[in-house]
């Protein structure tokens, strides 16, 4: 069974996207940016408070499934600059603990020029 899910209080899609998919026993959570969840806008800043940001809404998108982080079994880093990978990776490593995920990092280019951070994010919580 395939069900697409909005959990109350994450970023509104920007697109014809879902926030978040279970497949089974799987969660698929589409790729977030830096978006202030009371506002709905983008907050852009230092690449530590964007990826603070962007996994916020991870978490609070995989709480709205019933999952955790700690979950997580594969993530992918996009990131405007891969000059920003040691910042990016201290933030990171403070939402994952114990819990270390699969990951690709890459760098890439944005639609939004301003953005420095998006990942989306896969995980694992049987029913």
């Amino acid at each position: 069974m395939i069900e697409r899910i909005t959990p109350p209080g994450v970023p509104v899609p920007r697109g014809p996207y879902s926030p978040a998919v279970r497949a089974g026993d799987f969660i698929f959570v589409s790729g977030q940016g830096p978006i202030d969840v009371e506002t709905n806008q983008f907050t852009f800043g230092t690449i530590e408070h964007e990826v603070t940001v962007v996994l916020d809404n991870v978490k609070r998108i995989l709480e709205g499934c019933g999952a955790s982080m700690a979950d997580v079994i594969k993530v992918n880093v996009y990131l405007r600059d891969g000059g920003d990978f040691q910042a990016m990776n201290a933030v990171y490593a403070t939402f994952f603990a114990e819990a270390k995920p699969a990951r690709t990092t890459v760098e890439c280019k944005f639609a939004n020029k301003e953005m420095k951070v998006e990942i989306d994010a896969v995980a694992y919580k049987p029913k």
